[in-house]
């Protein structure tokens, strides 16, 4: 038996790259899978049901059960449509896995409105639509779980991608309030931060050698890597009491990543005044302010 035996799970971008993988070994583990792509390009334009058809014949011939879903996330409309041709055709709903994105870098002051808004409504909207749909199955069933797709754009920063950035850190509130909300209907909620060579990735401008450099240890890491860590997150029998956490994968090495927590505290019995906040608690908490420090200088050594 499979880890995911007898489950039905649904995986959103699972068209190409780390959805594709997940799919496939969700299959593999025992899962009946919903394959959702919109098969747009990695800005989101455009439309092609040639890599989901695809994901579904790879694991119908080994045996698996899968249909395809050409929605998108973006669409609150098409997103209930995922979870509901995932209980239409088997039954129930146990796991929605939030993979879908797009990416439209752009430096701050050259970002457009509709760059912004597209990549949110993408990527937090789109775990948001997706999730409230299938919350009410696991609230009938008692049972069922969230794996959502966060970024160390988000949770630690990165040059040009304040959508990106902004839309993935809203995924870990979003994670961790379903996991507060749902827990009482044994509902689980967890956050991946992936490190995977994708044709996302792709787009990203290397203009240094630095740059160029840590693209090529990013091709080094495939997005196989990252399909055993969401197939585990998605499996009640294995990760019944993981919730709430954001996990990182990088080839082979699992993080456990931090949340916000008071760091150091001051108090003033008279109250503070904007003087008394420079000359007194500045100095002291100023050395434990983070540096502006991008993804790459805190993982800046090469994947195990």
């Amino acid at each position: 038996m499979g880890c995911l035996d007898g489950k039905v799970v649904l995986v959103t971008g699972a068209g190409r790259g780390i959805g594709r993988e997940i799919a496939i070994l969700a299959a593999k583990e025992g899962a009946k899978v919903v394959v959702n792509d919109l098969g747009g390009d990695p800005e989101g334009e455009g439309a092609d049901a040639g890599p989901a058809n695809e994901v579904v014949d790879i694991i119908r011939s080994a045996g698996g059960e899968a249909i395809v879903n050409g929605g998108s996330v973006a669409e609150p409309g098409e997103a209930e449509k995922m979870v509901q041709d995932a209980v239409d055709k088997w039954g129930r709903i146990d796991s929605v896995i939030n993979n879908a994105g797009i990416l439209r870098d752009r430096i701050f002051h050259k970002m457009s409105v509709h760059d912004f808004e597209s990549v949110i409504k993408v990527h937090l909207l789109g775990s948001f639509y997706t999730s409230r749909a299938a919350a009410q199955y696991f609230r009938q069933q008692n049972s069922g779980n969230f794996v959502h797709f966060t970024s160390t754009s988000g949770l630690i920063g990165n040059f040009g991608q304040s959508n990106y950035a902004a839309a993935k850190l809203g995924i870990v509130g979003l994670s961790k309030s379903i996991a507060l909300d749902m827990a009482r209907y044994n509902v689980r909620s967890n956050c991946v931060s992936p490190f995977a060579w994708s044709r996302l990735i792709g787009t990203i401008p290397a203009e240094t050698e630095a740059e160029r450099q840590r693209v090529e240890r990013m091709k080094q890491m495939g997005p196989e890597k990252i399909a055993p860590l969401a197939v585990f997150l998605a499996s009640d029998q294995l990760a019944k009491d993981v919730t709430g956490q954001i996990f990182a994968v990088r080839m082979n090495e699992v993080f456990l990543m931090g949340q916000s927590r008071p760091l150091r505290g001051m108090q003033r019995s008279e109250g503070w005044t904007p003087q008394s906040l420079a000359e007194h608690a500045l100095p002291a908490l100023k050395s434990s302010f983070y540096p502006l420090d991008r993804s790459a200088d805190i993982f800046g050594w090469d994947p195990v």
